[in-house]
């Protein structure tokens, strides 16, 4: 599981290791120090928060208007593609 701060609690981390996960949650200074805690793995999921709230910028995506699966998964790969493409624009 990977998580941000806020769920640095060692109640959580306790059990999620029970469960046999492995916590990828950074540690809050007011916890001890998660022996888990990749910081690459960390940081791939920044990316994909980041690409999540490039998407939703889109509001047909963030709303959710269509009602078929098909439909929405459709118009999710077209705002990829348009996120994708504006990462190629001006960069002076």
């Amino acid at each position: 599981m990977i998580a941000d701060k806020a769920y640095s609690a060692a109640w959580l981390l306790d059990v999620l290791r029970r469960k046999r996960i492995v916590p990828i949650i950074p540690s809050r200074a007011d916890q001890p120090r998660n022996p888990d805690f990749d910081r690459a793995a960390y940081r791939r999921r920044n990316l994909v928060e980041r690409l999540v709230g490039k998407l939703k910028q889109f509001r047909r995506v963030a709303t959710r208007y269509d009602k078929l699966d098909a439909h929405y998964l459709a118009f999710v790969q077209i705002a990829s593609v348009m996120v994708w493409l504006r990462s190629f624009g001006d960069k002076t």
